[in-house]
């Protein structure tokens, strides 16, 4: 294998030494009041400062009016993770028409990007109730206008009982999102070190993100920390990829940075 110590993107890394450095290096990003819009966990359906009634204040998204609900298949009981249709029933009914027309995925393609569907904890006075009605909470990023949107669905009715939406609030990145961060990493000029360290450690060309083992951290800009490129990141949102070969070593990527919402890529100063 030739060398790569001196390569701009860096070089291939042992698994545990990258993982000590994308640890220390990721910025912590929690919803305020909630961890609903993250990956995992939930929120209860009385909302908090990125769930607001429908319609309420200057963020308030009006819900979808659900004419008819989709077949409601395999359905769980009280606290029981949510099915694999009670999960494809409520993504479509918290999709309102605007926002199904309207809005923008991760790709450019209409409707907006799914970031995470979690079971929704209950109100405070249902906390006791065995027969408390299930709700799931369904998480949306719009890339038409850099949005989060947050629909609570009651389960039992069908019926979205709260959507809300918030700007500059950015949940850890979905599967699709760091596949896109690493598609447009890539195509660019400054994707060619993690090609050429690809190349290096498994003798083939890097040409799909599905070649790679991707997870990703929200990046957030700090005044004078990054280039003017990144400047908009945490309005935008923006992605630090860890990038590793399927059954092989890592692949320094930490001092890149790759704006989805722009569609372009900057590197980091390494201090």
């Amino acid at each position: 294998m030739r060398e790569t110590v001196h390569r701009h993107l860096g070089k291939v890394m042992a698994g545990a030494a990258l993982a000590a450095v994308g640890t220390a290096a990721m910025v912590a990003i929690t919803l305020p009041g909630t961890a609903g819009a993250g990956e995992t966990g939930g929120t209860g359906g009385g909302g908090t400062g990125a769930v607001q009634q429908a319609g309420e204040g200057p963020d308030g998204v009006r819900p979808g009016v659900v004419e008819r609900a989709p077949a409601e298949g395999k359905k769980g009981a009280g606290r029981d993770p949510l099915t694999g249709d009670e999960i494809r029933r409520v993504e479509k009914i918290a999709l309102s028409r605007r926002l199904l027309v309207s809005g923008e995925d991760v790709d450019g393609d209409r409707g907006p990007q799914r970031l995470s569907v979690d079971l929704a904890e209950p109100e405070a006075d249902e906390a006791d109730d065995p027969g408390a009605p299930r709700r799931a909470e369904v998480t949306f990023y719009d890339y038409s206008n850099d949005t989060l949107v947050i629909s609570t669905v009651n389960l039992d009715t069908g019926k979205v009982e709260t959507t809300g939406s918030r700007r500059g609030v950015q949940p850890p990145p979905s599967h699709a999102e760091n596949a896109e961060a690493a598609s447009l990493l890539m195509a660019d000029p400054l994707g060619a070190g993690l090609k050429a360290d690809y190349k290096d450690a498994t003798g083939r060309e890097l040409s799909s993100p599905d070649q790679l083992l991707l997870s990703g951290g929200v990046y957030r800009a700090a005044p004078g920390a990054q280039p003017a490129a990144l400047d908009q990141c945490g309005v935008h949102r923006c992605v630090r990829l860890f990038t590793k070969v399927k059954n092989g070593p890592w692949i320094d990527t930490m001092s890149l940075v790759v704006d989805l919402s722009a569609h372009r890529v900057a590197t980091l100063d390494r201090r």
